[in-house]
This record gives structure tokens, sequence and C-alpha cells, in this order.
């Protein structure tokens, strides 16, 4: 498990590794299976994941990029926190 400041780095760290800069080129969800969603979502070459330490820890990695750094995504979504959940980036 990850906390949400080193989910939030590896984030920064692969975004700013790749060809382009740009955040908004990027799309950053939640889930329970990553690899259902990876499928979901058609194998994404670029998928990355990391599982953190709560719930709220992995909402708060998700608005932060959506709303500050302007990725793609949304953050609805019916997750328990009860469950194993995954920030994943493409």
């Amino acid at each position: 498990m990850a906390s949400k400041q080193g989910i939030a780095k590896a984030i920064i760290d692969r975004v700013e590794q790749s060809e382009t800069i740009d955040y908004s080129l990027w799309r950053i969800g939640l889930t329970h299976d990553h690899t259902e969603r990876w499928e979901e979502w058609g194998k994404p070459e670029h998928w990355k994941y990391w599982q953190a330490n709560s719930l709220n820890d992995a909402q708060e990695v998700e608005a932060f990029f959506i709303h500050e750094k302007k990725m793609q995504g949304g953050t609805g979504g019916d997750l328990s926190s009860y469950k194993t959940v995954f920030v994943y980036i493409f």
C-alpha cells in the first residue's frame, strides 16, 4: 500500500517523464479491481496503478489531479471503504 503523498509523487514522476508533460492528456480514476478496469478501458499501454492506504486517501489524490492538475476523470463512483482501493492513470 502507498500513502497519498507517495501515490501523488509517483504520478507526478510518471507524467513528467513522458514525452509530453501535459496532465490534461492523462486520465485518473479509482477502482477496487485494477485488472477489470484496465480491460474495460481497452488495455491502455501506459496504464499504471497504486494500492492506496484508504478510500479517503485515494479520493484526495484523485481530486487533486483532476482539479489542480486538470487530469481527465471524475470524482464520482460507488466505492466501499471496506475494500482495497487502487488509484490508476493512463
